[in-house]
Order: C-alpha cells, then structure tokens, then sequence
C-alpha cells in the first residue's frame, strides 16, 4: 500500500511502533480486522467488539504473515510472540486509527471517487454506477454492507494504484456521522438517492434525515458536484451546494435528467429513453422496479459527467445485476422469489410492493418488521399494510411484533382472504408449504434484524 510503512502508521494514528528499524521502512501490503483474512506483510488490527477480541488473534496473524499487529493494548511478552520480522503498533483507539490512516491513504491514492449515500436504494445505486462505470475505468466499489466508519476504511484500504474510480457507499443513522465518513472519503463527487422514513429514532423526521445526509457537502473536493435525486421532495429543495447547482436526475421532466416512454417488462425489467442535456438514450434496466429506473438515471448523469458514451452506459446498465438481498430475483423450479430482506422502511417495503404488483403470476407479500422508525413506528407499518392491500397483493404473510400492524392495515383496507399474521419469523416458515402455490411471485421484505434470508432459503428448497 502506496506510502505505508510501519513507521508512517505508527506517525499518522500517533501510535507506539516497536519494531526493528530493519522493516520500520516497510510497505503493508493490506489492512484488515478479520483474522480469516490476514496475508503475507499485511497489518492486522486487533479490534475489541462486543462478542469477540481482536487481541486473542494476534499471534496467528503473525503466523499467518502479517508484518505489523495494531492494538490498544500494550504488548505482552508473555502471551504476544514477536519476532524480528514483526511489528507492533499501541494506539489509543483501534476505531479512530482506522479512519486516520484511510483519510490519509485516500489524498496519497488521490482516486477519483464517488460517495453515494441516502435513506434507500444506496447498495443498488452504487452496483449500477459500478457496472456503468467499469464500461470506461478501472473501478473499485464497496463491498458488501462496509459503508459505516469500520466499512469505509476498509474500503479505502483496498484502493490501488491501477484503479481509476472508487464508488463508495456511505451509510449513517445519526447526526456528524456523515461529516466523520466525509472528512475520510473526501468525495469528487456525490449522490443523494433519496430522503425517507430512516433511523428516526436520531434523526427524528425526514428534516432531520435531511440534514444529516447533506453533511456530505461539507467534505466534496473543490468543485465536487452533487446528483440529487430531484423526484424527493426535500432533496428537490437544494438549490445550490458549494456554489453550484446540483445535477437533478428523475421522472419529473422538471430534472436535468428524466425519464420518457417507460415500458414495465413485468419482473423482467424495464425498458425507458433518459433524456439528457446531451441527447437521449434508450436504456434497458434487467431487474424490476420504478425505483431501478432512478438508480439508472444517476449512473447516466455521472457517466456523463465523466465522459462515457451512449453505448457505454447503455451497456452498463444492461449489466447491472443487484446484490443477493437487494431486490435480487431468484428463480427456482417452482417460485419467482423477490430476495429483498436485506433491509427494510416504508418507502422501500411500497417499492417492492409496486414490483410485485407487476408479475403476471399470483402475488405473495411476506413481509417481516421494520426497524429503527422512531414513535411511529406502528403507524407506519398499518400504513404499509393498507398499501399492499390497495396494490392488489394476493397473499400477504405477515411476521413479527410489528407486522401485526401490516396486517390489521390490510384488513382495514378490505382484505379479507389471503392474509395471514404469525408471531415470529419460524411460525411463519412453518406454514409456509400450506401458504404458498405453484408458479407464485413472491416477496420476502423485512429489517435486517428479523433475518429473513432464512425464508428466501427455505422457499428455494420448496
């Protein structure tokens, strides 16, 4: 890694180095904080959580050839092995030396990098500007869920010298979280998909929501531009950051960049002409949703930003492919699963509501609780409910504390058949064979907490 030798570490956390001055002057070649993934020369930092110490594996990291071990903890000769070829580094903080060490690794790589964040939609927007953007660069993205102060260091450190493009995903949930992921990143430019019904428990309402994405302003390089999704109401409000006007992206002929002439495709995609101060294109998008128009319409805004051509960008978006948990479709030899359980609000469960309503097949909701909405929580899950019911939804599964909410809303709307309610995600699973039928399009949507992916496992071995 470009300009990290053990002895600069130990400079930018202000941590103790013992290490011979034989390998002081070493690059690493690697940072992680997981054992199973320490290589040769890497460093290895040694993080206290909650259920496991990072300090119980440091011998085996140097065993398994990491240079230099990073901890809080004062080097114990009786249980710590160093040799000759290894390092040690005391910091203060393992969290903090975490970002102080990315935040500079960043200005020496000085990539060009997009930050994307917002309340919905994050993961799939930053998949398709990558697959857009890997028409033209050499592009890094970030993998997984590493989008909070842990994850997007560990991001960083995975940038080389040969990549072109960082597409960083950044996630928060209370207020100067963004200002501390934004100092670190320092984004050329950003994307905003969206102000929603998130972590109000902190934030409070979608001002508050508001105003903590927007921190990222602060930290966009001089000139860095921002792509705001024009469609939302509050993001349409920004009328200028750092002295210049936002690129807006949306269905509203109102944006610097909309959508025409949208043909649904079912579960099968989505077929639309963006328009675009350069011209129009006619882009195909090969996953479901009105909201994976939108994703694309912020990939065609800064490929164009960044010189890409039509043929690029169409390409890109073509080749877009969501990850597992995130609107994937799953198809096995008797359902056509919607795998959507890998986080879940009002605004994101009704999406997967509208995609469901599109198959041609029966239609089956199964729809777990919501997290993190604060005092109305309830509300906002009968408010979900009756939405589904409105929509159409043939079955609807309801599971979890919460969900009871979802399914006294849909009653209320009028459903009266095809609607169950269960206690906790098992009882559900085990009713599930007397629920769903051959041939069902089926939606599995809930927080990450309820662990649904347990469903999506089960309805494949149907």
């Amino acid at each position: 890694m470009k300009n990290l030798t053990l002895k600069k570490i130990s400079e930018i956390c202000n941590g103790k180095l013992y290490a011979d001055k034989s390998i002081e002057n070493i690059e690493i070649s690697s940072i992680t904080t997981d054992s199973r993934k320490v290589e040769n020369d890497c460093m290895f930092v040694a993080i206290k959580g909650e259920r496991v110490d990072g300090n119980k594996f440091i011998n085996g990291a140097y065993e398994d050839g990491a240079i230099v071990c990073l901890s809080e903890d004062e080097p114990d000769k009786n249980s710590i092995n160093i040799s000759e070829k290894n390092g040690y580094i005391v910091v203060k903080s393992c969290f903090q030396a975490l970002k102080d060490i990315a935040e500079y690794y960043r200005e020496v790589m000085n990539t060009k990098i997009v930050g994307i964040t917002g309340s919905v939609g994050k993961t799939s927007t930053k998949e398709m500007l990558a697959a857009v953007m890997s028409e033209k660069f050499n592009t890094l993205k970030t993998q997984g869920n590493f989008n909070n102060e842990v994850g997007v260091p560990l991001t960083l450190f995975r940038l080389r010298e040969e990549h072109e493009l960082a597409i960083v995903e950044m996630g928060i949930s209370d207020f100067g979280e963004m200002s501390r992921l934004g100092k670190i990143v320092k984004p050329d430019m950003c994307v905003i998909t969206n102000i929603g019904q998130c972590h109000l428990e902190n934030l409070g309402d979608r001002d508050g929501v508001l105003k903590a994405k927007t921190e990222i302003f602060n930290y966009l390089k001089e000139g860095g531009k921002a792509f705001l999704n024009g469609d939302d109401d509050k993001l349409a409000t920004v009328k200028e950051v750092n002295g210049l006007e936002p690129v807006f992206f949306g269905f509203d002929k109102k944006n610097d960049i909309y959508a025409e002439n949208v043909e649904s495709k079912g579960l099968a995609g989505t077929v639309f002409t963006a328009v675009t101060p350069k011209g129009k294109m006619r882009l195909r998008v090969n996953v479901p949703g009105h909201h994976m128009v939108s994703n694309a319409l912020a990939a065609v805004a800064i490929g164009l930003e960044l010189g890409l051509d039509e043929k690029q960008i169409a390409a890109g978006v073509a080749a877009f492919k969501p990850v597992s948990g995130h609107s994937s479709i799953v198809e096995t030899d008797r359902f056509t699963i919607m795998d959507d359980c890998y986080n879940a609000n009002p605004v994101s469960t009704k999406a997967g509501l509208d995609v469901l309503a599109e198959a041609e097949e029966r239609k089956v909701a199964i729809l777990g609780d919501m997290f993190e909405l604060g005092s109305d929580e309830r509300k906002l899950h009968y408010e979900v409910g009756e939405y589904a019911a409105d929509k159409g939804i043939d079955c609807i599964v309801c599971a979890g504390e919460l969900a009871k909410e979802y399914y006294d809303g849909a009653k209320a709307a009028g459903k009266t058949e095809g609607l169950y309610y269960f206690a906790t995600r098992d009882e559900a699973v085990d009713r599930l064979k007397n629920i769903v039928k051959e041939n069902d399009a089926i939606l599995v949507k809930a927080s990450h907490g309820m662990k649904f992916e347990k469903i999506v496992e089960v309805l494949k071995q149907m």
